[in-house]
């Protein structure tokens, strides 16, 4: 499990980067300055995550156990759903995806009571 979330917290880190680059180097100016800031937002949540998902890797070596395993799900699919809804909602201008958006907020706060409880457990 740990390698796993070592190559997907990796991966993470490395889109989100190449989003950053993407929104500071391409979009500016082809973007409404609030649908930037959207842009902006799921990149930074996403590097904030992918080094979350690191951590639980490591912390997999330590205190293994199912609520280890749920935190690092939780961050992959709050990623997705966090980070990739504000992505789509920013590129489209499709505003419903703004509803879904929370449901990745809380499964990263979900994933953060996770870790803490693993590592108060363990």
């Amino acid at each position: 499990m740990e390698r796993l979330f070592f190559i997907l917290g990796s991966g993470s880190a490395f889109l989100a980067v190449t989003a950053g680059a993407l929104g500071v180097h391409s979009l500016r100016g082809r973007l409404a300055p609030d649908m930037l800031l959207v842009f902006e937002t799921a990149a930074r949540y996403q590097i904030y995550h992918a080094l979350a998902l690191l951590g639980a890797a490591w912390a997999a070596t330590r205190w293994p156990g199912p609520a280890l395993a749920a935190a690092g799900w939780l961050f992959v699919a709050g990623t997705l759903i966090f980070s990739g809804s504000l992505y789509r909602l920013s590129l489209t201008g499709l505003r419903w995806l703004g509803a879904i958006t929370p449901v990745g907020g809380l499964a990263f706060l979900a994933g953060w009571l996770c870790l803490a409880w693993r590592a108060w457990r363990g």
